[in-house]
């Protein structure tokens, strides 16, 4: 058994539970109440649920998808049938009605912090190789985890034991991912301030408004953080500087979810349009017949492509990119623009400079084509470093485990490791709704702590989890972010069948194969 003597003396002091779980965002609410018949500890950091909503939003924060895509399954939202995109207020609130009706929120301990994981299990983790055999039972009957809790920022630790314990912190929010100057030209030579998206989300309406009016503002990125950011700085300098966009790669960009007079969801998220796109596992039929069709599916791309660059002047701003429609879908990268962004630039509110590499001087930021931009501020959207959470989180060798050689976290079905005894991750794939995601495996991480099905054996799951790698990386470049989207119909029929649950969640073959899915179509009752 592994075990450390610190964790001997102190076995005597821990309180033990069956399940713990760490994080109160989407993730771990959605784990705490699929799991909640175990009675669950949940251990949140600050003080309320909602996590990268709570923490990492800004005013002008909105939801990328309609409200009826983004649901918990036993939980309509109120108005599910309203067009308009919910503010991240309204998400908080939708959420926090959620814990409140199924009563979760009593598992929830605010304010503690995990700040050491110990394994104690009885697995040889000294020898990593892959071996024949079985993965085993989430619950065994006796500790395998011990969690060391900070709370309200006491040096006094607590130390729990668990069986199970499911790592809800996600891959946003916490560790700001930032870029790495040589000497001498890193921000300790600029005179302005330097802020991470992450420090911006945590100034209040007021605070922000003074930060950037009538300041020379510099934003670094073009993704959904950085094009807001870009219209707020715009609205607070009507009178005053521009803001600019330093652009290393462009993305596609969306007005809304109609192309040349079509709902987005026949071009995707329907299981005929899916059918297009090749996925994992699939028969050798499939994949012929998907390779057969990619002409279609390139035509699909380019369709989308001729109506984004007609109707939005991308080309105008240098704004065009040079990847297809598909891959920045693949990649969970494709955002809905707010309605007064190119408006804005239009005004000269916004400018735009691309850049693949940039470095700071005293007055701002400088090119490598020797050109300057004078700033007061410069803003960092350059997202996050969910995995180095987890790699600090967890105890040797686990922290190693927790991406392959590509960057990716090798999950099964997105949840489990293979390779990680007694652990489930929630949260660490992306699709279009990322909510209905989370529901769904924290339904099967439930099921499967039952003891209602089983595993493959680790070398299954290991060849499985690879498998959806190697399908990733042949659909888009930016295969690191762990997207399902254009399989994510599929990925939800293996997990309802390994659950027993028939995958086909439609009234007739009609709706099947032509009308969106999401979290509505999943709704237990509708199992006999």
């Amino acid at each position: 058994m592994i075990k450390t003597n610190m964790a001997r003396e102190q076995n005597h002091l821990l309180q033990s539970y069956k399940v713990g779980i760490i994080g109160a965002g989407i993730s771990g609410i959605a784990a705490a109440k699929q799991l909640s018949h175990y009675s669950p500890l949940v251990f949140e950091a600050t003080g309320s649920i909602g996590g990268v909503w709570k923490h990492c939003s800004f005013t002008s924060t909105r939801l990328q998808t309609p409200r009826c895509d983004f649901e918990f399954s036993d939980f309509p939202w109120p108005e599910r049938d309203n067009s308009t995109f919910p503010s991240y207020q309204e998400i908080l609130e939708y959420l926090h009605n959620y814990a409140t009706h199924f009563d979760v929120l009593k598992f929830v301990k605010f304010n503690s912090k995990v700040v050491e994981i110990r394994y104690v299990g009885d697995r040889q983790t000294t020898n990593l190789d892959v071996k024949p055999g079985e993965y085993g039972t989430l619950l065994r009957g006796y500790p395998v985890w011990e969690v060391a809790v900070e709370t309200d920022h006491s040096t006094n630790l607590q130390w729990y034991a668990f069986e199970l314990l499911v790592v809800c912190i996600g891959k946003y929010g916490d560790v700001a991912r930032t870029p790495v100057f040589p000497p001498s030209k890193g921000e300790e030579v600029f005179n302005g301030k330097v802020l991470h998206t992450m420090d911006y989300a945590k100034l209040d309406k007021d605070g922000a408004g003074e930060l950037l009016r009538g300041k020379k503002v510099a934003i670094v990125g073009y993704k959904k953080s950085a094009i807001d950011l870009a219209v707020e700085c715009a609205e607070a300098n009507q009178e005053g500087q521009p803001c600019t966009m330093v652009i290393r790669t462009l993305h596609w960009t969306v007005p809304s979810y109609w192309i040349w007079g079509f709902p987005f969801f026949l071009f995707f998220s329907t299981r005929s349009s899916q059918f297009l796109h090749e996925r994992p596992h699939q028969s050798f039929f499939k994949s012929l017949i998907c390779l057969l069709l990619s002409p279609l599916r390139k035509a699909i791309s380019t369709f989308i492509e001729s109506y984004l660059v007609w109707k939005l002047p991308l080309e105008k701003y240098g704004l065009k990119p040079n990847h297809p429609f598909v891959e920045d879908y693949a990649s969970c990268q494709m955002a809905i623009l707010p309605e007064d962004f190119f408006a804005e630039a239009d005004k000269g509110n916004i400018l735009f400079k691309r850049a693949s590499n940039w470095w700071f001087w005293s007055g701002g930021l400088e090119f490598e084509d020797h050109t300057k931009l004078e700033a007061d501020v410069v803003l960092l959207a350059t997202g996050f470093d969910g995995k180095k959470k987890l790699q600090d989180l967890l105890p040797h060798p686990f922290s190693s485990l927790i991406t392959d050689s590509s960057g990716i976290m090798p999950l099964y079905r997105g949840t489990i490791h293979p390779l990680i005894p007694n652990m489930g991750f929630v949260g660490y794939i992306e699709s279009v709704s990322n909510l209905h995601t989370a529901e769904l495996r924290s339904i099967w991480l439930a099921r499967l702590a039952d003891d209602r099905f089983k595993l493959p054996s680790i070398a299954k799951m290991i060849e499985q989890t690879n498998e959806e790698m190697q399908v990733m990386k042949r659909t888009t470049r930016f295969y690191k972010r762990h997207c399902i989207s254009t399989y994510s119909i599929n990925h939800s029929d293996e997990i309802c069948e390994e659950m027993g649950w028939n995958p086909l969640r439609k009234k007739n073959w009609l709706l099947e194969a032509f009308s969106p899915y999401n979290s509505q179509d999943y709704h237990e009752k509708k199992d006999a």
